[in-house]
């Protein structure tokens, strides 16, 4: 890999991570064109992947960092200096537990089917593109099923709940995590833009974890070129990941998902050409 694919691969992490059309999609299928993906050790590309997305938490975390601190010391406050009941509690204390509680389904499912995400089959082109069809028909289902009513502060614990175990789809190569959060934030009845905001927030530490959990696994494999290429990819995914977040927001409240849904269907069906054609390896 060069500083060139670097920096490329970072834009594509940032700009696929925040939008609903699956990061780990454009990343393989980029990483396929470019020879970058080995057969014999997957989990290579597995542990960069994960370690970029560090650079799209930090666009979370500069994005929110408002929000981020005032749910925070809520959380603090209520919960170990007042000790108030869930149901007295501000709506950044609550959110700070609904944003625990709709992590737990990823970090269980993550932890259960390692060995598989890390394998080759989370890397085949078949599989991301059925997934990057399949969702795209949910996520369609959900823009039609929707009230687009709620907003945030409605959220119930359930409601979280749900919507992690939506997230915790997003472990199927193609998926998009924004793309299964969004589309459980709409099937509870959120604004379009409410659940983005929500998808973006739940995405923080379920982000974090696997990003640290692969960088630290990851370091036995880096020499000099490799850090420089991470550290390259990692900053040009948190700048491009800050506009892509801020676009989105802003296009919600204004527009429905389905562009998204239209560009996923047809990317799917283009990967499926390309691998019948043998154009790709799957």
């Amino acid at each position: 890999m060069n500083i060139f694919e670097a920096i490329l691969l970072g834009l594509i992490q940032g700009l696929s991570e925040f939008l609903p059309i699956s990061s780990s999609a454009h990343l393989t299928l980029t990483g396929k064109f470019l020879n970058l993906i080995s057969e014999q050790h997957p989990e290579y590309w597995t542990a960069f992947i994960a370690v970029i997305q560090l650079g799209t938490l930090l666009s979370v975390l500069s994005y929110f960092w408002k929000d981020i601190i005032n749910i925070t010391k809520d959380f603090l406050r209520d919960n170990f200096k007042q000790r108030l009941r869930y149901a007295d509690q501000t709506l950044n204390s609550r959110l700070g537990w609904m944003i625990a509680v709709g992590t737990i389904p990823v970090v269980v499912v993550g932890l259960m089917m390692k060995e598989i995400i890390e394998g080759s089959i989370t890397k085949n082109l078949y599989v991301i593109a059925v997934s990057l069809i399949l969702f795209a028909v949910i996520l369609a289902i959900s823009e039609k099923a929707a009230a687009h009513k709620r907003e945030i502060k409605e959220l119930k614990l359930i409601d979280s709940l749900f919507i992690g175990i939506a997230q915790a789809f997003a472990l199927v190569p193609g998926a998009s995590r924004s793309g299964t959060t969004i589309t459980g934030g709409l099937f509870v009845g959120l604004k379009r833009s409410d659940a983005a905001r929500y998808s973006f927030l739940l995405s923080i530490p379920a982000v974090f974890a696997s990003g640290v959990f692969e960088l630290l696994g990851a370091i036995k494999y880096l020499n000099t070129t490799m850090v420089i290429n991470l550290v390259i990819a990692t900053l040009t995914a948190a700048v491009s990941g800050y506009f892509a977040i801020d676009f989105l927001i802003k296009f919600l409240k204004r527009h429905s998902t389905f562009i998204f849904v239209y560009y996923r269907i047809i990317l799917g069906l283009i990967i499926i050409t390309l691998l019948l054609s043998n154009a790709i390896k799957p």
